[in-house]
């Protein structure tokens, strides 16, 4: 995830640490129970029997700060983090509408837990597009008997973009040395893809090194402290001289100097995660304005279930919701047209597209949790029902990146026909 604030150097206190964390299964190891979907159906219907389960311990989890370590194992062994992972090498390799409906699915049920696997499934999107056949089998391989992958890609006390978490390829090994921060899922990874660059005769280049969460030298930290998305297990990781193999090496800047759709495939799965948050919203306001929210006085109503006013500003909602969910999935067919034939003009229709899902899916679900309370009343801000996290949750994930700049690739396409930059913010 790409942090576009500059945040002060100095560090908060760690709220706790992380646990030792989960450990790498051997390659012969037996599945242990891990389910494979093989079809869209079944990622489809496995997304709603989970979305059922997480939903009834999400207020809670959200007000105690509990990670879902329970949920994020049962998540694995249904097999949904495998559902990316092409047919040829043993996935369902089900189309990016499938998992956009996916993630929108479990994030209606929880906001903090749909954000988890959006870098996993980033990652799997990195290594079909750089990474050789071997690293796809062993990596796609680990993934399917249900292993996780984090991520440790955004910095802070900077205020450019440059990666400076390193590379080293000494002649005793190669090591990854640096410090990350905003690593979602990365407390509860198997392993950590991570940024780096590289000094290299051409220049700096840009590398993703898949680092074992157990590897000697990663510390991983429970620091994240944002309003919001608060049990997603953003926080720090420092690597201290982690050796990593060559095999673990994909390449990351040359997968931007070609058309890929690394870039619109990342983005929209945030905009799936933000009109999810949003939907979750609107559900959890219906039934609080039936059985606890009034009319206003000037309504001449007995319920606020026939307040006009209210009415028209809950159909509001209900139509911008609705309306992100047909950008999205209309730009899903473009990133899959891209993903199956990638040019110049594929790959720029597919970015132009996401920008726009994700332009209204910002303001949709910003729209929605905000509601919840004006159409609610000033009951439904207490602390008992728990009804702030959505807005809280859509709040912080919506500022992912600037969604200005959304409008402003969309205008500079539609208007003098600028694709919009490769990078994985667009």
């Amino acid at each position: 995830m790409t942090d576009t604030t500059t945040v002060p150097t100095a560090r908060a206190v760690p709220l706790a640490p992380a646990a030792p964390g989960p450990q790498p299964v051997p390659a012969s190891a037996p599945r242990q129970g891990t389910q494979v979907i093989r079809s869209a159906e079944e990622a489809l219907e496995a997304a709603r029997r989970f979305a059922q389960e997480i939903a009834p311990g999400a207020q809670a989890r959200d007000r105690d700060r509990t990670l879902p370590w329970q949920e994020v194992e049962r998540f694995s062994q249904s097999g949904l983090w495998g559902i990316t992972v092409p047919r040829e090498y043993g996935g369902a390799g089900v189309s990016t509408g499938v998992l956009t409906q996916v993630v929108a699915l479990i994030a209606a049920a929880d906001g903090n837990f749909g954000h988890i696997p959006q870098n996993h499934y980033y990652a799997l999107e990195a290594l079909r597009v750089g990474g050789s056949s071997a690293q796809k089998a062993f990596f796609y391989g680990r993934v399917l008997r249900g292993e996780r992958l984090g991520n440790a890609l955004a910095e802070i006390g900077h205020k450019d973009f440059k990666r400076r978490t390193q590379l080293l390829r000494e002649p005793g090994g190669w090591f990854v040395q640096g410090q990350k921060f905003y690593c979602t899922g990365a407390i509860f990874a198997h392993w950590i893809p991570t940024l780096v660059s590289a000094q290299e005769a051409q220049g700096e280049r840009q590398y993703l090194v898949f680092v074992p969460r157990s590897a000697p030298g990663v510390t991983v930290i429970d620091d994240w402290d944002g309003f919001g998305q608060r049990v997603t297990g953003s926080g720090s990781v420092q690597f201290e001289r982690v050796r990593v193999e060559p095999e673990w090496v994909v390449p990351f800047t040359a997968s931007f100097e070609r058309p890929t759709t690394i870039g619109p495939f990342a983005q929209i799965i945030h905009a799936a995660l933000d009109a999810g948050i949003g939907h979750g919203a609107l559900q959890a306001a219906l039934p609080f304005i039936r059985d606890h929210a009034r009319p206003w006085i000037d309504a001449g109503v007995d319920s606020a279930t026939q307040d006009p006013l209210l009415l028209q500003q809950l159909g509001n909602v209900h139509v911008r919701l609705r309306a992100a969910d047909a950008l999205i999935a209309r730009a899903a067919l473009a990133v899959d047209a891209a993903q199956r034939l990638p040019t110049d003009d594929s790959v720029a229709a597919a970015s132009v597209a996401v920008a726009g899902a994700k332009a209204l899916s910002t303001s949709a679900s910003l729209l929605a949790g905000s509601k919840l309370f004006e159409l609610g009343g000033s009951g439904a801000t207490l602390a008992a029902h728990g009804l702030d996290r959505f807005w809280r949750n859509a709040r912080v994930h919506t500022l992912h990146d600037p969604v200005r700049w959304k409008y402003h690739a969309v205008g500079n396409y539609v208007l003098n026909g600028v694709r919009p930059p490769r990078h994985g913010a667009i």
